[in-house]
C-alpha cells in the first residue's frame, strides 16, 4: 500500500535547498536520506511530514494532499497517522517518563506496550523524572512516546544521535520491527551510512536534488 507520495517538491530560502523531488513510501518500506550538513535533509522531512509547506510540488498521505488539509483535519493527522522523532527529545522535563509515554497515549487513544518499553530497555526507568535520565535514556522514551501512537508513518531525524552505537543498532531494530508488523513505513535522515544500508532504500541529497544510490 501506498503510504506517501511526493511529487515535483522545491524549496528555497535564501537561497535554492532542493528542486524537482519526487519520492513513494509504501508499507513495509525504509527510506534512508544521507547527505551533508546544510543539504536540506531536514527541511525535506519537515515539509514530507506536514511542518512545512513546499514552493513548489505536491505530497500526498494515505492519497490526502496534507497541504490541502484545513488546520483541524492537519491536527488529526499528525495524531493519529505520522510520528516525528528527532535528535532532540522534546519530552516534558517536569514530568516522570510514564507521565510523557501517557500523554501520547491519551492523545491518540492508544495503550501503552510494555512490551515496547522493554524493547527499548526502558521499562525499569519509566518512574523516573526525566531530568533524572540520561540523554540515551530521554531519547528511547522519546522514541517510545512515538511508536505507542502506532503511526503509520515514522519520520526520524537523526533518531540515534545521542545513542552509542550498539544500543542505536537496538533501536533500529525496534523500528524496523515496528514497520514489519503494523505495515507501516519510515523515512530516516541521518549522517549514518552503516544505519542508512540497513533501509530499504537509500538516497543522497546533493546538488539541489535527491538521488537513490
Amino acid at each position: 500500500m501506498r503510504l506517501l507520495s511526493a511529487t515535483s517538491v522545491a524549496h528555497s530560502f535564501e537561497y535554492k535547498l532542493f528542486e524537482d523531488i519526487s519520492l513513494e513510501l509504501n508499507s513495509h518500506e525504509s527510506i534512508a536520506i544521507i547527505g551533508v550538513s546544510g543539504s536540506g535533509k531536514s527541511t525535506l522531512l519537515h515539509i514530507l511530514s506536514s511542518f512545512l509547506r513546499p514552493d513548489s510540488g505536491e505530497v500526498s498521505i494515505l492519497n490526502r494532499d496534507i497541504y490541502a488539509l484545513n488546520s483541524c483535519e492537519l491536527v488529526d493527522l499528525r495524531r493519529n497517522t505520522l510520528a516525528n522523532i528527532f535528535q532532540a527529545h522534546y519530552l516534558f522535563k517536569g514530568f516522570s517518563a510514564d507521565e510523557n509515554l501517557d500523554v501520547s497515549s491519551i492523545l491518540a487513544s492508544k495503550p501503552i506496550d510494555n512490551r515496547l518499553l522493554e524493547a527499548l530497555s526502558i521499562s525499569t526507568i519509566i518512574s523516573q523524572k526525566v531530568s533524572e535520565l540520561s540523554g540515551g535514556q530521554q531519547q528511547r522514551v522519546s522514541i517510545a512516546r512515538a511508536l505507542i501512537k502506532q503511526p503509520a508513518i515514522i519520520f526520524a531525524d537523526e533518531p540515534t544521535g545521542n545513542l552509542d552505537s550498539a544500543t542505536a543498532s537496538d533501536v533500529m531494530s525496534v523500528l524496523h520491527d515496528y514497520i514489519d508488523l503494523n505495515e507501516a513505513g519510515m523515512i530516516l535522515v541521518t549522517h549514518d551510512e552503516v544505519l542508512a544500508s540497513r533501509c530499504d532504500r537509500v538516497y543522497t541529497l546533493a546538488e539541489h536534488r535527491l538521488v537513490q544510490i
